[in-house]
């Protein structure tokens, strides 16, 4: 098995997994810590490479990636990036409910609805929305966030999404769902009042 068949086979056989320097209980390196480190905290199970002790898959992994910097994140096989685009997708929360529906759906084998598919159902009805998806088994937590809401009520926004998941409820594959719903200006407000919480905890 030549290196590129091995960095193939590892993607392959995990679902997560990041080439970083060092190892997780010892970065060799600024970058692999901070990743590794909200990877922790995410809290989901991944797989690592430590590239220092891989000088071929070091040399070859930035040309099949075309990504020239260590740690490199993937996820199903695709490359969601290094470092800062972690940092970012870990702030904007994006990456948790990415790491977790991965995991999610691995564990799914008794025909109940994987999370990535309830954001692909909602995205049907409110394509440009974010929609962020937790929970497990058949009782999930749907926030969606789209300026498609602009102007609605409360009601008329909720049904909106419920419209878009009618099949799995209808069939028991999700027996029940909470909704969130903002606009775009509203879910910033959201953030920055969560983050401004955070900081005086901090102080």
């Amino acid at each position: 098995m030549n290196t590129e068949q091995t960095i193939q086979k590892q993607l392959a056989d995990n679902p997560i997994i990041i080439y970083m320097k060092g190892v997780p209980s010892n970065p060799e390196c600024g970058f692999s810590g901070k990743a590794v480190g909200i990877l922790n905290k995410i809290n989901v199970p991944f797989a690592f490479v430590n590239v220092l002790q891989a000088p071929f898959i070091r040399e070859k992994l930035p040309k099949i990636s075309k990504w020239p910097t260590f740690p490199q994140l993937f996820v199903n096989g695709e490359l969601v990036g290094g470092c800062d685009i972690v940092e970012a997708m870990y702030n904007d929360g994006s990456l948790e409910p990415l790491l977790k529906s991965t995991v999610t759906e691995q564990k799914t084998a008794d025909g109940s609805i994987t999370l990535s598919e309830v954001e692909k159902l909602v995205k049907t009805l409110l394509p440009e929305a974010k929609v962020i998806v937790a929970g497990s088994g058949c009782d999930l937590e749907v926030t969606a966030i789209s300026n498609q809401f602009a102007g609605l009520t409360m009601v008329k926004k909720q049904q909106l999404v419920l419209e878009s998941l009618k099949e799995p409820l209808g069939s028991g594959r999700l027996h029940a769902v909470s909704v969130k719903t903002y606009t775009d200006e509203e879910w910033q407000a959201l953030q920055a009042n969560q983050n401004s919480g955070l900081l005086q905890i901090k102080m």
